[in-house]
């Protein structure tokens, strides 16, 4: 009996060392699964935050392209209407400046008149009598010119046409109707009726052509052609100013915009 216990005792140790081992196996697997877990937390949470610095960094930089697309506009709305004033101011000055020509060109053509009439002739030397012309008034003449450049200056571009108009009907003969007329074709321009303009230019060059005004109706006839697309025409216009009038100031003008 005792020999049969001893052979079984050196067993023992060997059997109670197995199991131990094998309880301490689930308790260490569960130890790895843990850290496993807990590691795999970590690297989600990392990259959750870092996917959360890349949005709001795109935040920051989308509301900083905003703020900078903002001011960039302010600043171009501001140059816009420097511009809308300053072309006013200019279109503003060139009326002022137009309008003083225009009187100073008045002036000139009326001495001549003035120093004829005071100067009597030999009844020999009279001249055919010529048909009776309407009697006008050079008073009245002189202020319904007036009156039209006025509204002209005044940026009152209808009541100016309207004036212009009206002052070639009464007044055909007058010495101021090629300015006239030339002041409504710049009229119509203004009131963006190039068809207009056009025409009211034409009838200084065909009635007037050797008056100041008719080398500048042409400009404005090759201005306008220009403007709605006509840029053969316009052209053309031009090389008729150079061969017109090539000592003009408009001769100059053509030669600049035939450049361009």
């Amino acid at each position: 009996m005792t020999t049969r216990r001893s052979r079984y005792l050196p067993a023992l140790p060997a059997l109670a060392v197995l199991l131990v081992l094998s309880g301490l196996q689930p308790a260490r697997a569960g130890v790895f699964d843990d850290d496993e877990a807990r590691r795999q937390v970590r690297d989600l949470s990392a990259q959750t935050n870092e996917r959360l610095d890349t949005l709001t960094k795109g935040q920051f930089d989308l509301v900083n392209q905003i703020q900078s697309l903002r001011e960039e506009n302010a600043r171009l709305r501001g140059q816009v209407e420097t511009l809308t004033f300053e072309l006013e101011s200019a279109k503003k000055r060139q009326q002022d400046f137009y309008i003083d020509l225009d009187g100073r060109l008045r002036k000139l053509e009326t001495q001549p008149a003035a120093a004829d009439g005071g100067e009597g002739k030999p009844a020999d030397e009279a001249k055919p009598a010529e048909p009776v012309k309407k009697v006008v008034d050079p008073a009245a003449e002189s202020r319904d010119y007036e009156a039209a450049l006025n509204f002209f200056k005044a940026n009152r571009i209808k009541e100016a046409a309207a004036a212009f108009e009206s002052f070639g009907r009464n007044y055909p003969d007058s010495t101021l109707a090629p300015n006239a007329q030339y002041w409504l074709g710049n009229a119509y321009y203004t009131l963006r009726d190039c068809k207009k303009s056009i025409d009211a230019y034409r009838v200084v060059v065909a009635k007037w052509p050797q008056h100041a005004k008719a080398s500048d109706s042409l400009i404005g006839v090759a201005t306008c052609q220009h403007d709605i697309g006509d840029a053969k025409g316009a052209k053309a216009t031009y090389e008729s100013i150079l061969a017109k009038y090539p000592g003009s100031s408009a001769a100059a003008t053509a030669k600049q915009r035939i450049k361009k």
